[in-house]
């Protein structure tokens, strides 16, 4: 079994809303790289998204933990205002229509939620660039001993 890498507990993303993450996953050349994501729900299923539109890769949240439109109903990029669907990340109104917002594999493992497969750096004390102060803090750690 993989490794697993719990961002945060399931009880923390409210049902029908979005929380955004910023990891720092490890590139093929060994160095490390933020890596902004977002966990939405629905009921009891839970989605992870890269954290950029594919419209033009800026971050959905131009206001740190800011994802949603006016009416909490959809993703929405902070950018242009393209909205996507919080369990698909189907973009169905804006600039980038018909496309995807880029999935990220989740594990519910005994109320975490929880990466696999990915190649997560777990060093403390990266100096990692948010656009505020206000985007949680995340601890990695792993599910497995």
């Amino acid at each position: 079994m993989s490794t697993l890498f719990a961002i945060c507990a399931t009880y923390e993303v409210d049902d029908g809303a979005a929380r955004g993450f910023v990891l720092q996953r490890r590139e093929p050349d060994g160095s490390a790289k933020p890596w902004p994501i977002l966990v939405t729900r629905k009921g009891n299923n839970f989605y992870g998204f890269e954290n950029a539109c594919p419209h033009q890769g800026a971050r959905l949240d131009k206001h740190p933990g800011e994802f949603m439109d006016e009416e909490g109903n959809f993703l929405v990029c902070g950018e242009h205002g393209a909205q996507f669907d919080l369990d698909t990340g189907q973009c169905f109104i804006g600039p980038c229509q018909g496309r995807t917002l880029a999935a990220v594999e989740l594990v519910i493992d005994d109320g975490d939620i929880c990466l696999s497969g990915i190649d997560l750096d777990e060093e403390d004390g990266l100096d990692i660039d948010d656009p505020e102060d206000d985007v949680p803090e995340v601890q990695i750690t792993s599910d497995c001993g």
